[in-house]
């Protein structure tokens, strides 16, 4: 077993699928994920838990203790420290499963009771396949929705194939060697990268509309915010590996979201000539309107467009900085 990592069994039995979670100080959030994986409809015999906490520092780890007492879940725990980061993690957790059938869930999640019957359904039928799972804020959270925080929705296959929930065959995970743990570091990409490696080799991507989960509504003050989007540079090299994905995501091949071309249109209008004026509205409406469809979405009010602003020019800054990085043009 490597340095730093503790296991603990709880029952021996083979699975059918391996559940993975990553965690890191998130207590609450997770053990209200394990109460839900208690109650799906797929028996607890034919399924295992396995949880990488990487390296938390709050309640986790007792919380993690007083679970294996109770819980009537083949649940497994891997501890790691110091934090490697979400794809060393992700890796870990794969290692120690011994089901061929990998479902990913995060932390901050909650699962439908089908969830696992339906994944489990779906992957059996597409051999080979990434299947991914639909994806919902939770609804007793979504009331909470507002430009100050943050929530998954993923109602189709890709192109981002996040791990809150997803089902690999593990045969493909090997071959695949597992997440880029070397490249991905923090700020994410790991899992978008897999799936788009996994589809180079022909593996086929299928929506199973009925593998529910919901994601926790996470509220972020406007300096978390700004940080979270300064460190998107880190996650854009996904895209100078996979040019499919760059043609499927970006605007006008250049820009990472609409809402940046839009922004870089306003800011061109803004340096504009004077005998150019004329071109201001046409130049600025769409920012505008980006604007007032955003804030609309997430229920706030013009108030807060300020603070969308700022947002959306420090994203674009961590653009500029991938371009150097990276050494593609991206913005």
């Amino acid at each position: 077993m490597a340095p730093g990592v503790r296991r603990y069994d709880h029952h021996a039995v083979t699975p059918l699928v391996s559940v993975v979670v990553v965690t890191h100080n998130r207590a609450q959030r997770l053990t209200a994920l394990l109460r839900t994986l208690e109650h799906q409809t797929l028996g607890p015999d034919r399924f295992e838990v396995i949880v990488v906490d990487d390296a938390s520092s709050d309640e986790t780890a007792r919380a993690l203790e007083e679970e294996m007492k109770r819980s009537v879940l083949q649940l497994r725990v891997v501890r790691r420290g110091p934090p490697a980061g979400r794809a060393a993690a992700r890796n870990a957790g794969w290692r120690e499963a011994r089901g061929q059938l990998l479902a990913y869930i995060d932390d901050d999640c909650v699962a439908a009771e089908d969830w696992l019957e339906e994944g489990v359904r779906v992957s059996q039928a597409h051999a080979d396949a990434v299947v991914q799972g639909r994806v919902d804020p939770i609804p007793a959270e979504e009331a909470e929705r507002s430009q100050a925080t943050r929530t998954q929705r993923i109602d189709r296959a890709g192109p981002y194939f996040q791990t809150c929930n997803i089902f690999y065959p593990r045969a493909l995970i090997e071959r695949l060697g597992g997440f880029d743990e070397a490249t991905f570091v923090l700020h994410g990409g790991e899992d978008t990268d897999l799936a788009w490696r996994a589809l180079a080799t022909g593996a086929p991507a299928v929506f199973a509309e009925r593998a529910r989960v919901y994601h926790a509504v996470h509220h972020l003050s406007l300096v978390e915010r700004l940080r979270f989007a300064a460190h998107w540079h880190e996650s854009m090299i996904v895209y100078k590996r996979h040019p499919a994905l760059r043609r499927q995501v970006f605007t006008k091949r250049i820009f990472w979201k609409a809402s940046h071309f839009a922004l870089a249109q306003f800011l061109i209008a803004l340096l504009l000539p004077r005998r150019l004026r004329w071109l201001r509205p046409y130049l600025m409406r769409p920012y505008l309107g980006s604007l007032r469809w955003r804030l609309h979405e997430q229920r706030g009010g013009l108030e807060h467009a300020p603070s969308l602003v700022i947002e959306d020019l420090v994203e674009m800054g961590a653009m500029v900085r991938a371009s150097v990085r990276y050494r593609m043009l991206v913005l």
